[in-house]
């Protein structure tokens, strides 16, 4: 069976499309090797394929006749990912959440709302809150 193909049918990716360009970039690796979309797939191969910035890592036990089941998959598999790779992805998210080099690009909504908060004073504050009535209102009588 092709890897992209196998890739499909094992829920890696959602279309075989979508494996085929992975395999194209050179995210699928079968024995250490990049593998193009057209590699065949044997029993005991070690696959390595990158997804979401994480190294999935696994071995074929078997082919699958056709796509099959989220919950038949680990009969065709063995999922060999170590768990570091899981936690460096979350430690990557909480930093992109929280991380911004100061200076580069517009400031956030948030930034902008700091900013203002620093350059108000007092005195601002208290003129705005006393409105006093406009007499130069554009009323047209008839």
């Amino acid at each position: 069976m092709r890897i992209d193909k196998f890739l499909w049918s094992t829920r890696y990716f959602k279309t075989r499309n979508i494996a085929t360009t992975a395999c194209k970039k050179g995210h699928v690796k079968i024995n250490g090797l990049a593998a193009k979309p057209g590699r065949e797939v044997f029993p005991m191969d070690q696959i390595v394929v990158r997804k979401n910035q994480i190294d999935y890592k696994f071995t074929v036990l078997d082919i699958p006749p056709s796509r099959v089941g989220a919950k038949l998959v680990d009969i065709y598999r063995k999922d060999t990912t170590p768990k570091e790779a899981f936690e460096h992805n979350e430690l990557l998210q909480y930093s992109k959440d929280y991380y911004r080099k100061k200076g580069i690009g517009r400031p956030t909504k948030k930034d902008r709302r700091d900013i203002e908060d620093y350059l108000e004073t007092p005195s601002k504050n208290d003129e705005s809150k006393t409105v006093e009535p406009d007499n130069n209102s554009k009323e047209v009588e008839d």
